[in-house]
């Protein structure tokens, strides 16, 4: 795995600090935790502002779940909180939070680049999950054992995935499929581990620099254009939840987020911009 691969995925998941000090002034800092999955491309929206707007610090979390990222944020322990599903917002709406949309994201099967196979079908992805098809010769590739590897059946990749591809909803997993319980988990399997195939997103295939191949299903490519035309239907949604109305530092944050260059960020890393 390359070095600048590895101390990416380990700072997100340790936690990112984007922090600046401009001539002695004092920077605000806006904290962020929530959906590991989120994260990657959070990452690099934070990135991407503090360059704009360097006075700023952007510090994001190791992951929170669904109630505790929204109870951090009613507590005042974060500024923002990421999340994917899950939310009413009526109901958040009354709790003085706003939700903010960004984006979606496709769900896709990644491999590791030792793996030259590009399209799987339905029915051979079910059968790579539930112990029918174990080397990948048997799919026209070489002869290079299949590592599969799963999220938890909680967490929204797992969700997708089993929701959409018919055949994998009532599966049972051997006990070869090795479950990674976080988003930089799967992320650094993947790149790691030779044959390796899993769920994941196309922002973090985008970001592993070519250690993770994204796999078409069915013949069809999950582009940015085919989510957006519903050809490909694997998606995921990102959110960010502030409070209503948020501070002017997380104000900024979101609004160069909804802005041009923002869009911009969310394009180059896989995503298709929500406005």
């Amino acid at each position: 795995m390359r070095p600048h691969w590895t101390s990416c995925i380990n700072g997100l998941m340790l936690g990112v600090t984007l922090a600046a000090t401009v001539h002695g002034q004092t920077n605000e800092k806006v904290v962020v935790d929530g959906s590991t999955g989120v994260m990657p491309l959070v990452a690099a929206l934070a990135k991407a502002y503090h360059e704009r707007s360097p006075a700023v610090t952007v510090e994001i979390g190791k992951g929170l779940g669904t109630k505790a990222r929204l109870q951090a944020l009613a507590d005042g322990k974060i500024d923002i909180a990421l999340a994917s599903h899950g939310l009413v917002a009526e109901e958040l709406t009354r709790q003085g939070m706003a939700v903010h949309e960004i984006a979606k994201v496709a769900v896709v099967f990644g491999v590791n680049v030792s793996v030259p196979t590009t399209n799987v079908t339905d029915h051979q992805i079910c059968d790579i999950y539930a112990g029918r098809i174990t080397n990948w010769k048997q799919l026209g590739g070489p002869d290079l054992a299949i590592a599969p590897r799963t999220r938890p059946d909680s967490e929204v990749d797992a969700e997708v995935v089993r929701g959409k591809v018919a055949c994998l909803a009532d599966v049972r997993m051997p006990a070869g499929v090795k479950v990674m319980a976080r988003s930089g988990d799967m992320a650094k399997e993947l790149a790691a581990t030779v044959g390796a195939i899993g769920m994941t997103t196309t922002t973090v295939v985008e970001q592993s620099r070519g250690q993770i191949k994204l796999l078409s299903l069915n013949g069809v490519i999950p582009s940015a254009e085919n989510v957006e035309r519903k050809k490909y239907t694997l998606t995921r949604d990102s959110f960010l939840v502030t409070k209503a109305p948020p501070p002017p530092a997380v104000s900024g944050f979101v609004e160069f987020v909804r802005s041009a260059a923002g869009a911009a960020v969310i394009i180059a890393n896989g995503a298709l911009p929500v406005k």
